[in-house]
């Protein structure tokens, strides 16, 4: 090829004919070049990194990181519920990477775990900072984490073991997070220390890394959670926004519900029994001294009062179990009973039912001993 055909070669757009280049062929031959004439200030040249190659698009990364939103949230009020302080949990960055380039910006030691998510083909790997997990850690032990060193070492036996009942918490808020897209079952697998000796897939394999900011009063630290690409690929093509946000409006409302309803199962609420009522005046009240008797116009037979919040509920018989007081609830209370009272200064008492062991200092005839 001369001179004058290879300047021709770049710098014609479109060759006419097949016989003025050395290509052959029938029909014409479409030829682009770096510069095209008249056109020069409207091409867009763009850098391609064929080391980092970009194999999710920016809406299936924006509805990854809305996904992920939802499982910081129900993770931040699930840790918050179970170690009685306020942990909040937020979505920092999402972004493509290799899996060397992720397994360089941990630290070492640090908390690394592995999760299995049935029907997935292979792992993602969650990362934890040692600047969060051991103040968390400390907390789980009853410190206030206001004067802690955060050791540079591996965890020991005992910290994977608290730091596991933590992360499995965390399993049920990525399984109702990934709920808009299938059924997954994800488990917590192997957990180690140093990041290096892990390799859930080839260093150059691209992956995508959900960066989380855990907070804990003064106390911040991350969270990242590694997504490689041949893992999420059977299922990538569900993470289109339209289709993601409407499924995904639907079903966090039950979402919140399920994690409002796991929070209020587990409070403490006060249960009351009210034996029996009666008034006196203040000159009688003035005049009690240990030994004097109450009298009530309730007989032992009639049911008791149970009130659970300090609104009655059931009606009970009052007897004896296995050596304890113990009320049986007979039936259930529709609305609240007229002339019972939750106040426990107004409170009296009456015997046991016929047959169940009486109290000490009670009598037969109903009456109740003021020292008891």
């Amino acid at each position: 090829m001369d001179d004058s055909t290879d300047r021709h070669l770049r710098n014609a757009d479109v060759v006419e004919s097949a016989g003025d280049t050395p290509f052959g062929g029938g029909g014409p031959t479409e030829i682009f070049s770096r510069h095209r004439r008249g056109q020069q200030d409207s091409i867009e040249i763009r850098p391609y990194d064929f080391r980092r190659p970009e194999r999710i698009s920016k809406d299936q990364m924006r509805a990854l990181q809305t996904l992920h939103d939802a499982f910081a949230r129900n993770f931040g009020a699930s840790l918050s519920g179970f170690l009685r302080t306020i942990i909040e949990v937020n979505v920092d960055q999402a972004e493509q990477m290799t899996y060397s380039e992720f397994l360089g910006s941990l630290a070492n030691p640090t908390c690394f775990s592995l999760i299995a998510g049935e029907p997935l083909e292979g792992q993602f790997c969650l990362e934890i900072s040692p600047l969060i997990i051991y103040p968390i850690i400390d907390r789980l032990m009853g410190g206030n984490t206001r004067d802690l060193f955060v050791p540079q070492r591996p965890m020991t036996m005992i910290e994977m073991r608290l730091v596991r009942r933590i992360l499995e918490r965390g399993m049920n808020a990525l399984v109702e997070a990934w709920a808009s897209i299938g059924q997954f079952d994800f488990q917590l697998g192997e957990m180690e220390s140093n990041p290096q000796l892990v390799q859930i897939v080839p260093p150059n394999e691209v992956v995508v890394v959900i960066g989380f900011e855990v907070r804990m009063g003064e106390r911040t630290g991350t969270m990242k959670l590694c997504l490689p690409y041949n893992v999420i690929e059977p299922v990538i093509e569900n993470l289109s926004a339209q289709n993601w946000f409407v499924t995904g409006r639907r079903d966090e409302k039950a979402a919140r519900r399920a994690v409002i309803e796991q929070g209020l199962s587990e409070a403490p609420l006060q249960l009351e029994v009210v034996l029996a009522e009666t008034s006196i005046t203040f000159d009688e009240l003035q005049s009690l001294r240990v030994g004097d008797l109450i009298t009530t116009t309730k007989s032992s037979k009639e049911p008791v009062v149970v009130s659970v919040g300090g609104n009655p509920k059931f009606d009970g018989t009052f007897g004896n179990f296995r050596g304890n007081r113990a009320v049986r609830i007979s039936n259930r209370q529709d609305k609240p009973a007229s002339g019972a009272s939750s106040n426990p200064e107004a409170q009296a008492s009456t015997p046991p039912a016929q047959g169940a062991e009486k109290p000490a200092g009670t009598s037969s005839s109903g009456f109740l001993d003021a020292a008891g």
